[in-house]
């Protein structure tokens, strides 16, 4: 998985949402949001494809877009990353930063103390 800039991003997460699709049909989930324009849609495109991120398949007229990889393991490509290049793979002082500005809500707290304890139940 090569670096995905955030405009391509939201781009992969329109194909995550459900593939195969055109680049019209692109289009228009992304314009849900705010306006794109066809051309920058189409060269994000191009420019996934080169980066090996997605692929197409030509059906008659069109192209039909679709991601190489699930987003799950992007999401966790791009975390451990982060965490080794700002907290040098340690995740405590990540979640420390967020508890010290009361950014963590009830439902998060609990969400972290049952992946603390599954971890605990298969490491013992």
């Amino acid at each position: 998985m090569k670096d995905i800039t955030k405009t391509e991003f939201e781009v992969l997460e329109a194909l995550w949402e459900d593939s195969p699709a055109s680049a019209q049909d692109i289009i228009q989930r992304l314009n849900h949001k705010k306006d794109w324009h066809d051309k920058t849609v189409k060269t994000l495109l191009s420019r996934l494809v080169k980066k090996q991120a997605i692929d197409f398949q030509k059906q008659q007229r069109s192209y039909m877009y679709f991601p190489l990889f699930e987003r799950d393991a992007y999401v966790t490509k791009e975390s451990e990353s982060l965490v080794s290049r700002l907290f040098k793979g340690r995740v405590a002082p990540l979640v420390a930063g967020f508890a010290n500005t009361d950014s963590l809500s009830k439902t998060d707290i609990d969400e972290l103390k049952a992946l603390i304890d599954k971890w605990e139940q298969n490491n013992d």
